[in-house]
């Protein structure tokens, strides 16, 4: 008889770096305050190490944002922490005051938001913005803030001459990467990225992915990369989270996840889009919609939708398994196959 798989309490961490991590979230529930509370977030635990890039897909609505958010002490109110911790580089980010956290942002942790437009101030030219992001976090000379601000349009492919432009005179892509180039203005260890190519052509997406990539090798910051689309991730992240319904499902090694995904909405995932290598086969989606985190199922959240559905999944609310070496995952034919 095969040797059971292991089950891991819920605080224990869903992947652990060799060396010490950067960031390491544990059990982390937020919540949307109303007469039904609404917990985007439930019990989330993610450890991300020096240096690397993590994916996080899910559907939407299955509460990547709101975490990114969370990590970063960005929840506005209705939302609020209720338990769990975020520890970046040791700091506890859920206690700290708004004076403490602004010399964190920027310097050691920076957001790059969803939508650029939106993000950047529309009356002020790209340059300004540059300025003031970083006078705010130290003095330095007009002529320095100035060629900064040059090295860092460059570096993210921008003719410095754009100093000068307001944002609805770039192109989207060009809004986004003069984001990027303002969430790498003090070269910080861990970049959080908010789905920052959804309103972007796919040639667009490919190019300033691929941009991505190759600063995080140059400059050695880590990613926490937030999307819905797999196919982005799929040759970029080292590893990749699999949320549903607030909770990770799934995480692995990228490729480990790909070749052979264990959670039931993880193989939904990945056949609901086509591959451009192989043999043609029919595209299948997940049936049903997510289900209302004011109300969520009992047991495990996926078994209305599941094709592998137990009893015991509408009951109970699964565990997490390792499969393998790297692999955990959340469902209860991993408990049944033991």
């Amino acid at each position: 008889m095969a040797a059971p798989l292991p089950s891991l309490p819920e605080s224990a961490m869903w992947s652990v770096p060799a060396d010490e991590p950067l960031l390491e979230v544990s059990d982390l529930v937020v919540e949307y305050a109303s007469d039904e509370p609404v917990r985007a977030v439930d019990k989330v635990s993610l450890r991300v190490g020096r240096g690397e890039f993590v994916g996080i897909v899910g559907e939407s609505g299955c509460g990547k944002s709101t975490l990114l958010y969370a990590i970063s002490s960005l929840l506005t109110s209705p939302a609020r922490v209720v338990s769990g911790s975020v520890t970046f580089k040791g700091h506890q980010m859920t206690s700290l005051t708004e004076d403490e956290l602004r010399q964190i942002r920027w310097r050691d942790l920076s957001v790059v938001m969803q939508s650029a437009m939106n993000a950047l101030n529309p009356v002020l030219t790209i340059g300004a913005q540059l300025r003031d992001a970083m006078a705010a976090h130290e003095k330095v000379s007009p002529a320095r803030l100035r060629e900064r601000s040059e090295d860092v349009l460059r570096l993210v492919g921008i003719d410095p001459i754009h100093l000068r432009s307001y944002p609805h005179q770039l192109s989207g892509g060009m809004r986004q990467r003069a984001m990027i180039a303002m969430a790498l203005v003090f070269k910080p260890d861990l970049v959080i990225m908010d789905e920052p190519t959804s309103a972007l052509d796919v040639v667009a997406q490919r190019s300033l992915i691929l941009r991505v990539k190759q600063l995080q090798r140059e400059i050695g910051f880590a990613v926490l990369f937030v999307t819905h689309d797999m196919s982005l991730v799929s040759h970029l992240s080292d590893r990749l989270a699999i949320m549903y319904a607030g909770q990770i499902a799934e995480l692995g090694p990228t490729r480990e996840v790909f070749s052979n995904p264990r959670h039931p909405y993880s193989q939904g995932l990945l056949q609901a889009f086509p591959s451009i290598r192989g043999p043609r086969r029919p595209l299948t989606g997940i049936p049903g919609s997510p289900p209302d985190l004011r109300r969520p199922p009992t047991g495990c959240r996926f078994h209305p939708r599941c094709g592998q559905v137990m009893e015991v999944c509408s009951r109970d609310e699964p565990r997490v398994h390792q499969v393998g070496d790297t692999d955990l995952v959340r469902c209860h034919l991993y408990e049944a196959e033991a």
